[in-house]
């Protein structure tokens, strides 16, 4: 009975096709024990072992140009940091794949938070959050290409990225990106008044401005601190030609300020 085994034998018992062992074949990595009369490839149990040591390498990322240098001359400890470096590889992966997976669950946050709400207005809870400044620009300046390209290199995936606009009353507009560091400047915690809306052109976003300010004095709240725009270009994929805009402002409470009122009447009083 002989010992040994076809090509399909071995690719079934190794789990690859014929195909990937002909071209390891190829490639000179891999040969068979010898061809029989009728001109079978036959394998015995060091072929086996060899595409055994193929395959793994191969899993470690070891092109196959490679391989053979790797069998025939790597050391122990070379081989050691070869399983490192493999380690480092996968390491950075599991990274990448952690935050693509944080950032659709954020998309689907996002949009289905947008798409639940009834009220135009809400009150937002807000931690202090921590800005770099990213680019500095004339508030009758309209955000162009050339001044994104110019920046670039800032941004990382600007795709991704939920860009702060921040009006301080001033001449000039701060764009801005969250970090999870001190950062440039923090927004500080508290409640915030927010209104979102899909916005196709400029002036639907001067009409949207215009129209939290009313509601601002329409409920008497007490702004403390600057207008925020939040631009987040990812959710236009579920609305065409049009970009999500929320706008924030940090608001005392009435009952905060009736406090205040009153402390200052009665200080007027003394």
């Amino acid at each position: 009975m002989k010992s040994e085994i076809t090509i399909s034998e071995l690719a079934n018992l190794m789990n690859v096709s014929v195909h990937q062992i002909r071209y390891f074949e190829e490639k000179g990595v891999l040969g068979p024990a010898y061809t029989d009369n009728n001109q079978y490839r036959m394998y015995n149990i060091e072929q086996v072992y060899q595409l055994a040591h193929i395959l793994l390498l191969r899993k470690l990322g070891v092109s196959v140009q490679s391989i053979n240098d790797c069998m025939t001359s790597y050391s122990a400890d070379q081989y050691q940091q070869l399983l490192h470096h493999s380690l480092r590889e996968l390491d950075a992966e599991l990274l990448r794949l952690n935050e693509l997976q944080h950032f659709i669950k954020k998309v689907l946050h996002e949009q289905q938070n947008f798409n639940s709400q009834s009220n135009q207005y809400h009150i937002k809870r807000r931690d202090t959050t921590y800005f770099a400044s990213w680019i500095e620009m004339d508030s009758h300046t309209k955000l162009n290409a050339k001044l994104l390209a110019e920046q670039a290199k800032r941004v990382p995936n600007l795709f991704e990225s939920d860009i702060h606009y921040i009006y301080d009353g001033s001449s000039t507009i701060s764009l801005c990106l969250e970090t999870q560091g001190p950062g440039d400047f923090p927004l500080p915690g508290g409640n915030y008044l927010s209104m979102q809306s899909l916005i196709h052109e400029d002036d639907e976003l001067k009409q949207m401005i215009e129209q939290l300010y009313d509601y601002v004095a329409a409920q008497s709240y007490t702004i403390a601190g600057p207008l925020i725009l939040i631009e987040r270009s990812y959710l236009s994929l579920f609305s065409k030609n049009e970009l999500y805009y929320e706008l924030q402002f940090l608001i005392e409470s009435a009952t905060k300020s009736e406090r205040r009122n009153h402390h200052d009447c009665s200080t007027d009083n003394n």
